[in-house]
């Protein structure tokens, strides 16, 4: 593979008009690219790797497919204290359309799918001998990003209307102009995107290779993610079976301890998929990220980088551990930049590490509670019981003697606390959050006022 080389673009069928409400968040123009420009096998796996850097983004795994969601299911877990009000509205459930936030995750979002279309059109000048991996990042990069939006814009798969409620557009061609009498897509239900979805990371795993460079996806980054489709659709021997297959590959292991799989320089042994933040993708206290809201501002010791400190831990998180259980001590205490004291998990606290998108842990708790669901003879051999416990034991947690639904869906927050996955397992399972329904209109992003002003078929969520 050539030298990496990052193409930025506006590759969008998005219309950027007018500055979002929240300076903080506006998304800036960039440069358009032609068809004709697009000229060797290098040209297109540079673009390749302009989608990777923008799974970097704050609108992306930088921070707001982690905190958003965090925030929706902020009870017991995360508190906003910072200045921005948008962060605010998002925990406080009084989000309005022109909020910036859904923005910055949508138009990233369809930029990052339109460099995946764009590479997918652009195959038959790719080098034979790379061919296939090309094409399989691109879908991986597709479905993986189609999955995170039509799970924040639509209604959970669980509720049993997703043939009919509404998710997000559908775009499999790229787009090289806007033409506003034509990229006008309507929102695809529910259902449909999660085929899409399906379809792509089964294609994925089809083309990737079984190891990949550090940055990039292979054939278990795509398992991994699709282990996360099939759990949130209740379909528990697909997401058994996938959530086994990257277990016994033998690629991954769980870091001797809970810490170390955090705030490393690149992927630790247990990380299946992840990003590999730098300067340009988070640049501390002035901008966006992860690391910029949960690392404290004051009282961090001597050395250690600065954040804003605008995200903290909710007390009663606390209560879900035991007291030898290292990860309900995996905190340290600071300050926010707005003078407020509290505590700060120390997954998020130094600045360009990689940051984990999908890790081994969640591999054995998918597949202890898919087996634990189908009953009969576990997929992989190994019993529910086995695979809570496996994780539990690295932390110095009691070993259970059973094990009930309710101990995955825990066990799940202890473990996957703060990365985004509270939001999901509460909505898939049909619990409350927050107070309000799993289904309930609030918990559901808006469709961005902007998106809807310039294509007059995007329907807006109802309670926006």
């Amino acid at each position: 593979m050539k030298k990496l080389i990052y193409i930025f673009s506006v590759l969008s069928f998005i219309l950027f008009i007018a500055p979002a409400c929240n300076k903080k968040l506006d998304v800036l123009p960039q440069n358009s690219v032609t068809p004709d420009q697009i000229k060797t096998s290098s040209d297109v796996e540079a673009l390749l790797f302009g989608g990777y850097e923008l799974l970097q983004n704050y609108g992306a795994f930088g921070e707001q497919f982690m905190l958003i969601p965090d925030l929706l299911a902020s009870q017991n877990q995360v508190d906003w204290v910072g200045t921005y009000y948008e962060y605010g509205d998002v925990q406080n459930k009084v989000i309005v359309s022109n909020n910036s936030i859904p923005q910055s995750i949508w138009s990233n979002g369809y930029d990052i799918i339109n460099i995946a279309n764009t590479v997918l059109d652009k195959l038959s000048i790719v080098d034979s001998a790379d061919k296939a991996t090309v094409e399989g990042e691109a879908k991986f990069l597709r479905g993986t990003i189609y999955f995170e939006l039509v799970g924040l814009f639509g209604k959970p798969y669980s509720d049993g209307n997703a043939s009919s409620n509404l998710g997000v557009p559908i775009v499999l061609l790229p787009t090289y102009d806007y033409d506003s009498t034509k990229n006008k897509p309507a929102r695809a239900a529910v259902t449909d995107v999660y085929t899409q979805v399906i379809a792509d990371l089964q294609d994925a795993i089809g083309k990737l290779p079984s190891t990949n460079a550090n940055f990039r996806a292979d054939m278990y980054s795509a398992k991994a993610i699709l282990s996360r489709v099939y759990l949130s659709m209740g379909d528990y021997t697909n997401a058994a079976t996938q959530a086994n297959d990257v277990i016994e590959s033998g690629n991954f292991r769980l870091t001797d301890t809970y810490d170390k799989a955090f705030n490393n320089n690149s992927n630790s042994s247990e990380d299946i998929f992840a990003i590999q933040e730098t300067n340009q993708s988070n640049v501390g206290t002035n901008n966006q990220g992860i690391a910029t809201f949960y690392c404290p501002h004051a009282g961090l010791p001597a050395g250690q980088p600065v954040g804003r400190g605008d995200a903290q831990i909710d007390p009663g998180y606390f209560d879900y551990f035991e007291p030898a259980d290292f990860r309900g001590t995996f905190y340290t205490q600071g300050t926010s930049i707005a003078g407020e004291d509290g505590n700060y998990t120390n997954k998020w606290q130094f600045f360009y590490k990689a940051i984990p998108v999908v890790r081994l842990a969640e591999m054995y708790l998918t597949r202890g509670e898919a087996n634990l669901m189908l009953g009969g003879a576990p997929i992989g051999g190994v019993t529910p019981l086995a695979d809570i416990n496996m994780i539990r034991q690295r932390s110095g947690a009691s070993t259970l003697g059973s094990v009930a639904a309710s101990d995955f869906i825990d066990e799940r927050f202890r473990e996957l606390g703060f990365e985004g996955d509270r939001y999901w397992t509460l909505r898939r399972t049909k619990n409350d959050i927050d107070g309000l329904g799993y289904d309930d209109n609030a918990l559901i992003l808006p469709i961005p006022q902007r998106e809807i002003d310039v294509n007059q078929n995007l329907v807006q969520n109802a309670g926006y």
